[in-house]
């Protein structure tokens, strides 16, 4: 536990790139600060320069040699119980008549208790793989499939991989260094990708190396004498993807692939990792698909588009998102799951898509019979903020004024360039020639002036007459400021009317578990007449589906429909931080929304979630925010800047 702990703090530490108090690192991991320290000094003790973590004034950071530490943490040092675990699942898979406990003990220089220990943790690994460990006296071993076997091995691997990225040593470490699979995976991968876009595929290259490291499996496998059997009639793209998978296995891992692995990682390729390029008609996109699943995608989307008022229901975003529930819907009877190693930023910065996504997913799960994990949901958000990107409207650009005094063409030149370098984010309405305007008439949202203004102000931005580079990122976050600036007061004038002083606790880390914190806010709603004992349990229901930590330190749980007499938020503050999902948490909102607020779901969903994002400000709430004043006050002072 202690190690796996390091492990998380180093990760933690590498995906945000910036200082870190203890205290804040203790609480996204449920530990003291001491704890955190002592975790430091053993994460530079990986590496000889002891320079994986900095530490300094601010706290922590990820230093120079970090990815080596992490590196370092899954080693091959046999007395870990990481590497033992593998070691063990490879025996099992590899001897069919089990292996013997005190033999597998000696051999490891542990006691037979270890080995017990182990075996229980491999027994763990095994739901919903098909596989059961049976013990018999000193004897173990595994029942099940090879491609539940299969499966176990996969699992083992994507365990060791942090938010879902490939790591060749983790897969070397569950397959073993002489795996013949994992010797030459760049190069099979570059090769297999090649091969697909000269069929015409365009290639998911989030999905391709997840399907790369099932074909090392295969490979693995059928070199120790596992290859599958039962191949049927296969259609055309089946048998030219099998044909290519297996010359490439061949070449690159000097293993021939028998008819039934061909057939099977055929399938993983097109269903994981390719689609139609981009001149396939949409007629032809139609007639792969299953009449019942375009038709449960199409009533899903436009239930989705009128719920949360977002411009979805387009054909062509209906075509693409069936095929890949087609996919989906393919690949979930042979639990083929993809990963998605985008889940997380997916979840934390663009929460709003995502709870589209979680609706989409859904209404699929009660038409098709689909069980959605993350990652799989992850895949459907993608595919729901690749459409609103193309359908954002251009009322979203901030309006700006040049003021440039007039010299020949000096002024056309300068608005000509605003509007090839920020034309994505700003638009001109105005160009002021006059050395002496009158500041005060101009309204639009920025200024953008080659002289003195006279008056500092956050909308005017100094620039040069010639746009540099510098200019323009000047622009850039005065533009980004406004923006979120307007979006903060937004959020703060909902949420006043939002918060009762009656649903506020302080203290959920007495609460045991998730359902428990649901069902305790839930109770301070059903006291104030705002929801029923069936929102509740619907938003256990919510929970259950994908878990609502949008960020390190904020849970929003609520229902799938706006059914609440009116809009309020249920707070719940937990000091220490309390098990959430996969992570931990510092602040509950549970919200009920009601219909008549329906337009202001967005932005209090996603703006509230903005707000607990930086660690900062969520320490500055939670430690001051002692009672529902105390809160509300330091909720504003943070919102207000």
């Amino acid at each position: 536990m202690t190690r796996a702990r390091q492990d998380r703090l180093l990760a933690l530490l590498l995906r945000d790139g910036q200082w870190s108090t203890a205290a804040t690192l203790a609480d996204a991991l449920g530990v003291t600060p001491r704890s955190v320290r002592s975790y430091v000094t053993a994460l530079n003790a990986r590496v000889p320069s002891g320079a994986a973590v900095e530490s300094g004034a601010l706290g922590y950071r990820a230093g120079a040699e970090a990815g080596a530490a992490a590196r370092a943490g899954g080693g091959a040092d046999a007395g870990t119980p990481r590497d033992r675990l593998h070691t063990v699942v490879r025996a099992l898979l590899d001897n069919p008549d089990g292996i013997d406990v005190f033999e597998t003990a000696d051999r490891l220089h542990v006691s037979p208790a270890t080995v017990d220990a182990d075996l229980a943790r491999v027994r763990g690994l095994l739901g919903g793989t098909e596989l059961t460990l049976e013990r018999s006296a000193e004897r173990a071993r595994l029942r099940g499939t090879e491609m539940a076997q299969r499966r176990l091995l996969s699992r083992l691997a994507h365990d060791e991989m942090e938010a879902g990225s490939f790591d060749l040593a983790a897969l070397r470490r569950t397959l073993g260094e002489g795996s013949v699979g994992a010797q030459a995976f760049g190069p099979f991968k570059t090769d297999l990708v090649a091969e697909l876009g000269g069929l015409g595929y365009f290639v998911n290259e989030f999905g391709i190396t997840d399907v790369v490291m099932h074909i090392a499996i295969a490979a693995d496998r059928v070199a120790g004498g596992r290859g599958l059997d039962g191949a049927t009639a296969e259609q055309p793209a089946h048998r030219d993807v099998g044909e290519i998978i297996d010359r490439l296995a061949e070449r690159h891992l000097g293993v021939q692939l028998g008819a039934g692995d061909r057939q099977h990682l055929a399938t993983l390729v097109l269903t994981r990792v390719v689609a139609p390029g981009a001149t396939a008609p949409a007629d032809d996109a139609r007639a792969r698909l299953e009449p019942e699943v375009e038709r449960a995608v199409r009533e899903v989307v436009e239930r989705a588009a009128a719920e949360f008022l977002v411009d979805i229901a387009h054909e062509d975003f209906i075509l693409r998102l069936a095929l890949h529930v087609q996919n989906l819907l393919h690949r979930s009877r042979e639990q083929a799951w993809s990963r998605n190693p985008l889940t997380r930023s997916l979840k934390s910065t663009y929460p709003m898509i995502f709870e589209v996504a979680v609706f989409i997913a859904s209404g699929l799960q009660e038409r098709l019979g689909i069980p959605l994990l993350d990652d799989e949901i992850a895949y459907i958000a993608m595919h729901v903020g690749g459409r609103l990107e193309r359908s954002r409207r251009a009322d979203q650009l901030l309006t700006a004024t040049i003021v440039c005094p007039g010299y020949y063409e000096l002024h056309e030149l300068l608005r000509s360039s605003v509007d090839r370098s920020l034309g994505q984010a700003i638009e001109v309405v105005g160009v002021e020639t006059r050395v002496d305007p009158d500041w005060d008439t101009i309204d639009t949202d920025l200024v953008l002036t080659t002289i003195d203004p006279g008056a500092a102000s956050d909308r005017i931005v100094r620039i040069q007459p010639f746009l540099t580079d510098a200019d323009i990122e000047r622009v850039q976050a005065a533009a980004g400021r406004i923006r979120r600036g307007r979006r903060l007061a937004r959020l703060r004038t909902e949420l006043e009317r939002y918060f009762d002083p009656h649903a506020f606790v302080r203290g959920l880390d007495a609460d045991p578990g998730t359902d428990a914190v649901i069902r305790r806010l839930g109770s301070l709603l059903v006291e104030r007449g705002v929801i029923d004992e069936d929102y509740v349990e619907r938003t256990i229901q919510r929970e259950q589906l994908s878990s609502t930590a949008f960020t390190d330190a904020l849970a929003v749980p609520h229902a799938l429909g706006m059914t609440a007499t009116r809009t309020a938020i249920a707070i719940g503050i937990a000091d220490p931080s309390i098990p959430w999902g996969d992570g931990r948490v510092q602040v509950v909102a549970m919200v009920a929304f009601s219909e008549t607020d329906r337009e202001a779901f967005q932005t209090v969903f996603e703006q509230f979630v903005e707000v607990f994002s930086e660690r900062d400000s969520v320490q500055r709430i939670v430690r001051r925010g002692t009672d529902f004043t105390a809160f509300l006050d330091e909720l504003v002072a943070v919102i207000d800047g």
